[in-house]
C-alpha cells in the first residue's frame, strides 16, 4: 500500500507537470522563435539527465554502450526529441495551445494505423471503431468553435500537430524494442537530439537575438516536460502494483493542461475543443481495452 501510494504520488506529480508543458510552449514562442526554444530546453534535459544519472551510479554504463547502441540512440534521437519537437513547436506557434495540444495526443490512435505495415498487425474492429472515434473528435477540435461553417484556419499548424504525433508514434515503436536502461537511452537521445538542432540552430541562424523570458521558458521545459518529468513516470509505473491503473492516469493530462491553458494564456477554451478531446479519450480507450 505504501508503494501503491508513492506510485500514484509520482504519477500525480508527472501528469501536473505535463499539464502545464502547452502553455509553457506558448510562453516560450512568444518571447522566442521554436528552434531557439528547442535548442536551450534540449540542453537543459541534458544536464538534468547527466545529474540523474550520476545520483542513479549509472555513468559507468555509457563506457558499455556499443557502435550499435550509439547509432540506435542516433536514429531515435533524431526522432524524439529533435524532430518530434520540431514539428510539436512549430504547431504551437501556428495555433491556438488548446487546438495543438489535444491533437498531438491522438498518437495511440497514429501508432495503432503505423502497427500495420511495420509490425503486420491487422486492423480489428475495435480498432476501426477507436480510429473512427478519435478523428470524428480530431474533426470537432480543428472546427475551433465553429463547427457548422467548418474551415481551418491554420491548414499547417493542424497537419504539424497531427505529423507530430505520428513521429511520436514511430519513436515509440522502435523504442520499445530497444531493451537498454531507459534512463540510458533517454540521456542519449537527447545527446544526439543536440547535436542535430545544434547544427539546424546554426543553419537558421536562430541565435540573432536572446530574450530571459524565452531562455527561461526552455528551462522549464528542459526540465518538467523533457528531462525529470520522464524519471518521475518510469518511478510511478515502477512502484505500482498494476501498470494499467497508473498508466490510465494520463487521460487526465490534457484537460489538466487545458485548465492551465485558461488560466494562465487565458485563452477561452471551446466547447469542441472538450467534445473532441473526449471522443479522442473514449477511442483511446477502447483501443486500449482488453478482450475478455
Amino acid at each position: 500500500m505504501k508503494d501503491q501510494k508513492k506510485s500514484i504520488f509520482f504519477a500525480g506529480l508527472t501528469i501536473l507537470f505535463w499539464g502545464t508543458s502547452a502553455s509553457a510552449f506558448k510562453i516560450g514562442l512568444k518571447y522566442t522563435n521554436y528552434i531557439q526554444l528547442l535548442f536551450f530546453s534540449i540542453l537543459t534535459a541534458v544536464l538534468i539527465l547527466l545529474v540523474i544519472l550520476a545520483y542513479q551510479d549509472k555513468l559507468q554504463y555509457l563506457k558499455k554502450q556499443t557502435l550499435k547502441d550509439y547509432l540506435n540512440s542516433a536514429f531515435v534521437g533524431f526522432l524524439n526529441p529533435f524532430l518530434y519537437y520540431t514539428v510539436l513547436f512549430k504547431a504551437y506557434s501556428l495555433l491556438p495551445a488548446q487546438i495543438a495540444q489535444p491533437l498531438n495526443f491522438i498518437w495511440p490512435i497514429t501508432l495503432v494505423l503505423l502497427s500495420i505495415p511495420l509490425l503486420k498487425q491487422t486492423l480489428k474492429f475495435k480498432s476501426f471503431l477507436a480510429l473512427i472515434i478519435s478523428f470524428a473528435g480530431v474533426f470537432i477540435i480543428s472546427s475551433e468553435g465553429d463547427l457548422f461553417n467548418f474551415k481551418l484556419s491554420n491548414p499547417l499548424g493542424v497537419l504539424l500537430a497531427l505529423g507530430s504525433s505520428i513521429v511520436w508514434s514511430l519513436f515509440w515503436l522502435f523504442n520499445i524494442k530497444d531493451k537498454r536502461d531507459e534512463v540510458i537511452k533517454l540521456f542519449l537521445n537527447f545527446v544526439f537530439a543536440f547535436i542535430f538542432i545544434s547544427f539546424l540552430s546554426i543553419y537558421k541562424n536562430a541565435f540573432d537575438s536572446f530574450t530571459k523570458s524565452g531562455i527561461f521558458a526552455s528551462i522549464y521545459i528542459g526540465f518538467f516536460e523533457m528531462g525529470i518529468t520522464f524519471v518521475l513516470w518510469l518511478k510511478a509505473l515502477q512502484l505500482a502494483g498494476r501498470t494499467d491503473k497508473i498508466g490510465n492516469l494520463v487521460y487526465l493530462t490534457p484537460f489538466f493542461s487545458l485548465l492551465f491553458i485558461h488560466l494562465i494564456l487565458h485563452e477561452r477554451i471551446y466547447f469542441t475543443t472538450i467534445f473532441g478531446l473526449i471522443l479522442i479519450i473514449i477511442g483511446i480507450i477502447i483501443q486500449n481495452r482488453k478482450n475478455n
